[in-house]
């Protein structure tokens, strides 16, 4: 059993028997009244989300996910597979549990597979991943403001924002939790 001060990203609780993962969460002190904790849930089955808040120090049930090292194969259509790292066992994950992590998704990629109860339930993906740009527009000389950006296609098809100097063919690091560049490698 764990309670609401013990809430942290990627938490893992049951609510209404149903595993959800914490994206978000926020302890809230009002001037009057009992504090309590915002948060928002999503669904590791379904990927519903769902806002729901607590009363402070409520109890909830933590569920503990097995964390197995795996690499992405490939994909049929809206069916992805894996092989475990141990076993060489091809785990296949439905694309509607692992849409977060879809974008950044290349062969040979390894993440850790989350698994309830011996099934496959979701993946975590590496904090950050370095992914090759296949199409941007060219930077102009004398564009130098800072902080400016411009679409860049990532080898994935994910399309982010990147500064103004990246170029076809550079090799950039991205954030996945935030999707956001972080730097040229």
């Amino acid at each position: 059993m764990a309670t609401t001060a013990d809430f942290r990203n990627g938490m893992t609780i049951e609510v209404e028997n149903e595993p959800y993962n914490i994206v978000e969460f926020l302890h809230v002190k009002p001037g009057k009244g009992q504090a309590f904790v915002r948060t928002k849930l999503k669904n590791i089955k379904t990927g519903a989300v769902l806002n729901k808040t607590f009363k402070a120090g409520e109890k909830v049930n933590e569920i503990k996910l097995e964390r197995i090292p795996a690499e992405y194969l490939y994909n049929e259509s809206d069916v992805y597979y894996f092989m475990n790292k141990s076993s060489y066992e091809h785990i296949p994950l439905n694309k509607s549990s692992i849409e977060d992590a879809v974008p950044f998704l290349k062969e040979n990629l390894v993440v850790n597979i989350l698994s309830a109860d011996d099934s496959p339930v979701g993946i975590d993906l590496p904090t950050f991943v370095n992914l090759k740009v296949i199409e941007t527009e060219p930077g102009v000389k004398g564009d130098t403001v800072t902080a400016a950006t411009k679409p860049a296609k990532l080898e994935t098809g994910t399309t982010i924002k990147v500064p103004l100097f990246i170029s076809v063919g550079d090799v950039v690091k991205i954030d996945t939790r935030t999707k956001n560049y972080i730097e040229r490698v």
